[in-house]
């Protein structure tokens, strides 16, 4: 059996950040395991622009950007081994994989950081009822069948969910020549990024049905037709709101959640409100030496914000490799006031990372509004901004020596202005 010093399994953005980051912290021996037949991950298939901004300061296609990763990874000498599925992670650091040049094989490691990506909810998720015609998919699904199959999907076409991906395929859409008659959106606000709504719908003009949602659908062979009725504020269809549209294309952009099969497989402790592992300061989960970051952590709303982490993920991993595990007292942090999640769960009190990130989401929308960082009646942090959506990721950072030696819970408040 062949022994890493570390082993990312995911060459998404994260998974290559991570790699290069821990090349970078004097990590020699590193692979990569991507299921795909080549690295990348989903931006493959993103070729609108705007990745980057943040990493490279300027504006690139999905491709672009990971190549300048794929390139970086390269120059470092990163071993990846594409076509290469992850059968099983287990608890002691082995990994068991197939492909077809090795077949079935297992490794080791001293530190696996997993960085798999997410999945996005289908129909039977969201339980449409109807008949099951062709020409219903998930954004995603729509957006690989254009963009790398060159597959028109539909002509006539309603989007369920606003989220990120649901929304650039409108504009997608639009502009090879299908009709987009609108978007429905569950919540009474987007959940798409305020750049995307700009520039996918309101560009367009494309309508933009919020508290509506999808409550029939029509078609035998192919989709005919959808129903389409408003909701209150219980989320249940209200009688008589009911709108149809003519359509032979629905997408469902209703949402992400962490591919963690493997890390729950494994025995990971994961967190609910998020779906993904709890992780600490170095993103480290509940079982030593494996990590985790990106999408596979939790959704993100930029690629740059995921291989940011990646990058931090692997500076933890590095550091778990040369030092071993921090056994200090742990504490954990708490979702206050309109908070939904808080990443990372847990610090440990003594020998932080010199700053610490911390990402979180309100939630609901709030035109004003404090951050509180606090331990008990110590107050470590406020922040004011004059707007919060949930759709937009929130980022804090905090210097380690604040945070070191505290004795309870470290709760992040969002408190709405008067």
């Amino acid at each position: 059996m062949k022994h890493y010093q570390a082993a990312v399994i995911g060459g998404g953005c994260a998974g290559l950040a991570a790699a290069i980051s821990l090349k970078k912290n004097h990590i020699e021996d590193v692979v990569i395991l991507e299921k795909d037949d080549e690295a990348g991950g989903i931006l493959n298939q993103c070729i609108h622009n705007g990745f980057g901004l943040t990493t490279f300061k300027e504006q690139l296609s999905g491709p672009a950007f990971a190549e300048r990763f794929e390139k970086e990874a390269a120059d470092l000498k990163v071993e990846i081994k594409t076509g290469t599925m992850v059968t099983k992670l287990n608890p002691d650091r082995t990994i068991e994989y197939v492909n077809p040049d090795e077949g079935y094989c297992t490794i080791s490691a001293e530190a696996i950081i997993l960085a798999v990506g997410c999945y996005e909810r289908s129909r039977g998720a969201v339980e449409i009822p109807g008949e099951r015609p062709a020409g219903i998919y998930t954004a995603g699904q729509a957006q690989r069948y254009l963009n790398i199959d060159g597959y028109l999907v539909g002509k006539r076409v309603f989007i369920l969910g606003s989220g990120d991906i649901g929304l650039i395929m409108a504009r997608r859409m639009t502009l090879e020549g299908a009709k987009v008659l609108g978007v429905a959106e569950l919540m009474p606000y987007s959940n798409g990024l305020p750049r995307n709504m700009k520039q996918c719908l309101e560009d367009f003009n494309i309508p933009l049905y919020l508290s509506h949602t999808v409550t029939h659908i029509y078609g035998h062979d192919r989709l005919e037709k959808i129903e389409v009725s408003k909701v209150g504020p219980d989320r249940k269809p209200i009688p008589g709101t009911e709108m149809y549209f003519d359509v032979d294309t629905l997408l469902l952009s209703v949402g992400l959640i962490p591919e963690n099969h493997l890390g729950d497989n494994a025995g990971i402790e994961m967190d609910p409100h998020i779906k993904g592992p709890k992780v600490d300061e170095n993103y480290m989960t509940s079982i030593p030496g494996i990590f985790a970051c990106g999408n596979g952590l939790h959704v993100h709303d930029l690629a740059d914000f995921a291989a940011h982490q990646g990058t931090k993920a692997g500076e933890g991993a590095a550091r778990y490799i040369l030092e071993k595990q921090n056994d200090s007292k742990e504490i954990h942090t708490d979702a206050g006031i309109n908070v939904g999640y808080v990443v990372p769960a847990l610090l440990h009190t003594e020998n932080l990372p010199p700053v610490i990130e911390f990402f979180f989401r309100v939630r609901k929308p709030m035109k004003g509004g404090t951050i509180v960082f606090h331990s008990g009646d110590k107050v470590i942090r406020e922040i004011h901004k004059d707007q919060f959506v949930p759709s937009v990721m929130e980022n804090v950072i905090l210097a380690g020596k604040q945070l070191n030696g505290l004795e309870e819970d470290l709760v992040v408040d969002v408190k709405e202005d008067a």
